[in-house]
């Protein structure tokens, strides 16, 4: 079972941030946050609370489970371009240079890579059956 989490808005270049989003690709939950940690890029912390905020996603969604049975790991983390600020910086000889503060989105989905326990009764019917 899946969780997302999102955060929209972030006021930092989106390739600045997928740099470090493709550090903790793929990885499982334990290391992609030691990873995050130990980051000296500010986008590090952001993506540490939205991988907190997506455990806690699942949690939420699978009460029963404990989260170290689960081993969770980042199934999918992908940063979209936000809306860009547009400002003007004085130039020489009178002009104007555009300024874009661009922001980003980013979404993260963690799964577990435990096997789902299936109960006697889908166990025992094929799904096949013809």
């Amino acid at each position: 079972m899946e969780a997302v989490a999102r955060l929209k808005d972030v006021p930092t270049s989106p390739r600045k941030m997928r740099l470090i989003a493709d550090l903790i690709r793929g990885q499982r939950v334990s290391r992609a946050l030691g990873l995050l940690k130990y980051q000296p890029q500010a986008g590090a912390a952001i993506l540490q609370k939205v991988l907190l905020s997506a455990v806690a996603n699942w949690q939420q969604k699978n009460e029963d489970e404990r989260i170290e049975d689960a081993d969770l790991y980042v199934k999918t983390i992908f940063v979209d371009g936000g809306p860009m600020l547009k400002r003007l910086r004085p130039a020489p000889q009178g002009r104007g240079h555009r300024i874009r503060k661009r922001s980003n989105h980013i979404t993260i989905v963690v799964d577990s890579a435990a096997q789902p326990v299936l109960t006697s009764a889908e166990a025992e019917t094929p799904e096949n059956e013809q």
